[in-house]
């Protein structure tokens, strides 16, 4: 992609708003000043900083609780599935990998992310009703701004997005995930409905009435322009994982930074300014270092990769206001049948060191709400599942293995819907 399309969408973008420039200006000095409030407070606080709730307690939460876990973007959900479940489909999970020697997975010679997504443990654990019971609970904490219907939506129902999982050794360094964002990449600038409707509050400016949360314009946002594998073309209204073994800080755990509406309004108005001092001066987190400026193609975080992008990935050196060295905290210890969910927005990563001394075990799976692009995905993907291949966002490969999950493994007629499956009468 050449530099002048870059150049193109910020030009675009800055002929859209008027008085772009001012009221960036202006936006921007704000958000700064309020990202040096949140990161003086955030490292004090530590991991007790992130909402824990039991599945039991959530639709009895009081509304104060409920926007601390809107405002965060992160909340852990324990005891969502039993103890000894949990336990079971990691050991059956090791099983599998002991069985079928040509699997794929990093890093190469010590695998411990898989490549895998129709296992019976992961099968059984997406259709385990107390998981789709609390993705329902995560999808209605969007905001609906029509009191009418909206064909084809439906955030009470919940369908199924086929991810992987990991068995993290101990003592084994992993920089595989880096502070980043999934769920488009420059598509949050270039394609028009998901800038104008997701964010369109931050580029003109009124950057306070953002809301994260508003559903209308993720309904129709395209977070894959370029059909890159591993990018969801799905909206998940919610990233999540299923803890299969106890992990703590400093065991290979989630690091998020937890404030997604600070971290939108930031990374949205970044590429539009440029530093007037060095970076890893003190001075540069002073607004009046900065400048307006669309000369230069660049979108800081955005990454070329596999014919698409990736990103955004903060970095201290591009984003130097996120004090991501200190404000990317560790969520708090977990146990077996835990459950850790983060907003699709969030800025999250996984702890390079792990300290402990056991496993640490998680399948990957989200909250995804019926909406028509979802309800389309999940059609393809079902086909993938029946015939044992990769689901569609991923790289096309067998997944035709020695013990595979089938449909008769799914636990609850709310597993075989959210799966596109025909409930058996």
């Amino acid at each position: 992609m050449s530099a002048e399309h870059f150049l193109n969408i910020k030009r675009e973008i800055a002929s859209s708003y008027p008085d772009f420039e001012a009221r960036a200006t202006k936006a921007w000095a704000e958000i700064i000043e309020e990202l040096g409030k949140l990161t003086a407070m955030v490292p004090t606080k530590g991991p007790e900083y992130i909402p824990q709730v039991k599945f039991s307690e959530l639709s009895s939460l009081s509304p104060e609780k409920v926007e601390e876990i809107r405002q965060i973007g992160t909340v852990v959900i324990k005891d969502l599935v039993d103890d000894a479940e949990a336990q079971a489909w990691k050991d059956s999970l090791k099983e599998f990998i002991s069985v079928n020697p040509n699997i794929d997975g990093i890093p190469d010679g010590d695998m411990q992310f898989f490549q895998l997504y129709w296992t019976r443990p992961q099968v059984q654990a997406r259709s385990h009703p107390n998981l789709l019971a609390a993705s329902t609970w995560l999808n209605n904490l969007y905001r609906v701004a029509s009191d009418e219907p909206i064909e084809g939506v439906d955030l009470s129902t919940p369908l199924t997005y086929a991810d992987r999982f990991r068995i993290r050794r101990p003592g084994v360094q992993w920089s595989a995930h880096p502070p980043h964002i999934d769920g488009g990449a420059i598509e949050r600038w270039e394609d028009k409905v998901f800038r104008t409707q997701c964010f369109g509050d931050i580029l003109s400016g009124e950057w306070r009435k953002h809301d994260p949360y508003a559903l209308e314009g993720r309904l129709n946002a395209r977070s894959s322009l370029y059909k890159r594998p591993n990018q969801a073309s799905v909206f998940r209204t919610f990233q999540g994982w299923l803890a299969m073994s106890e992990t703590a800080p400093r065991q290979g755990t989630l690091q998020v930074f937890p404030n997604v509406h600070l971290s939108n309004a930031y990374l949205i108005l970044r590429p539009f300014f440029r530093p007037l001092v060095p970076v890893d001066s003190e001075e540069v987190l002073d607004a009046k270092n900065w400048e307006f400026d669309i000369s230069s193609p660049e979108f800081p975080g955005i990454i070329p990769r596999d014919g698409g992008f990736t990103g955004p990935r903060p970095t201290p050196e591009l984003h130097p206001h996120m004090r991501l060295e200190k404000t990317m905290i560790s969520v708090p210890k977990v146990m077996p049948g835990d459950a850790v969910f983060w907003h699709c927005d969030v800025v999250h990563a996984v702890e390079i060191e792990h300290t402990g001394k056991e496993d640490s075990a998680v399948m990957y799976i989200p909250a995804m709400p019926t909406t028509p692009i979802n309800t389309a995905y999940v059609e393809k993907q079902k086909e993938t599942f029946l015939q044992e291949i990769s689901p569609p966002d991923f790289p096309k490969g067998s997944q035709a293995f020695i013990g595979g999950g089938k449909p008769t493994d799914l636990l609850s007629p709310v597993g075989l819907h959210a799966m596109g499956l025909p409930i058996a009468v």
